[in-house]
């Protein structure tokens, strides 16, 4: 056993997730990025060169190819949620795993792990969701003992989820979301790197995986949950899918007449589409309890970071203590 593993997006926020718990395990790990030197810090997860950033494109044959020769283990971990320059969705989404897979059996890899998407419908109205189902159609026609994982909203420390709508409560009294109604079913990312590593390790039977929390809540309860974790009051103002699309509509043109110097990664017409879908696991589809993997609660988690978005930061709890003991 050659105990490498190649981790294609192995320093974003899953990836590092799989690569520090592969290198546990006593792999050699691979982290394939597109930019190295931004990518140091995933050698920290492990022994002195156990874990190595290289240089890949994933929209590039020989790149790929080269990233994964002599691994015996190969996970996909790369998408994108808005299109900028050439990162289209068709060519990281749907051409790029199918890339991935199809070398990885002319190379002899033993086994094949993709990350996907709950939302993944190859009749979806939504560019992402539809490349994403695209994308796993290629991973199976070219390697059918694929493990193919379907996250739900995943969050953790570094996730741009909660984070992102904490930050955005420190700008006013109002906290717009689109799609208050639709229903999520948020996953711990460490879970999510669980169920890889078992795949990679050949501990999980090959086919297709949903993952979702023990939690399955609307967007705006998840934005009522984080206000109260962060002791913010604000509005929650649900902004008509109507409204919503002129409103992304109007940002996707200012990206485009400043020819990029404004990147859109606020709301996409794409975007919009998808928030219209609640983003749950299916009833019949194999999950974490296939797995042996009991997914962790939301609570147990989020409030270990959200904490920096409170007022008075980590000294607000001790200042609400000392309040009720005057009280008392």
């Amino acid at each position: 056993m050659s105990k490498l593993v190649t981790i294609f997006g192995g320093s974003g926020f899953v990836g590092r997730y799989i690569a520090r718990r592969l290198a546990q395990q006593g792999w050699r790990v691979r982290v394939a990025v597109r930019r190295p030197n931004e990518a140091t810090f995933v050698r920290t997860y492990g022994a002195v060169g156990q874990v190595e950033p290289v240089l890949c494109n994933i929209r590039d044959d020989a790149s790929v190819r080269s990233a994964m020769q002599g691994a015996e283990a190969v996970i996909n971990c790369v998408g994108i949620l808005n299109e900028v320059g050439k990162n289209r969705f068709d060519a990281v989404q749907a051409e790029g795993p199918a890339r991935v897979a199809r070398l990885a059996a002319e190379e002899g890899v033993a086994r094949l792990v993709h990350v996907s998407a709950i939302g993944a419908d190859a009749q979806s109205d939504s560019v992402y969701a539809r490349t994403k189902a695209e994308g796993e159609v290629g991973v199976l026609t070219h390697f059918p003992n694929a493990v193919i994982l379907r996250p739900s909203i995943v969050f953790g420390t570094e996730d741009q989820f909660f984070n992102r709508f904490a930050a955005m409560t420190r700008f006013g009294p109002v906290l717009p979301v689109v799609g208050a109604d639709t229903r999520f079913q948020p996953v711990y990312v460490d879970d999510v790197a669980k169920a890889a590593v078992m795949g990679a390790e050949a501990q999980a039977t090959p086919g297709v995986y949903e993952l979702g929390g023990p939690e399955v809540r609307s967007f705006r309860e998840l934005m009522e949950m984080m206000l109260a974790e962060i002791r913010r009051n604000r509005v929650i103002l649900n902004i008509p899918f109507a409204v919503a699309n002129i409103m992304a509509g109007a940002l996707g043109a200012v990206q485009v007449v400043t020819l990029g110097l404004f990147t859109n990664s606020l709301l996409t017409r794409d975007q919009v589409r998808n928030l219209r879908r609640d983003n749950v696991v299916a009833d019949d589809a194999r999950g974490f309890s296939d797995l042996g993997i009991a997914p962790t609660p939301m609570d147990a988690v989020v409030p270990g970071y959200l904490w920096t978005y409170r007022p008075g930061g980590q000294y607000k709890a001790i200042n609400e203590s000392a309040t009720r003991l005057r009280k008392g």
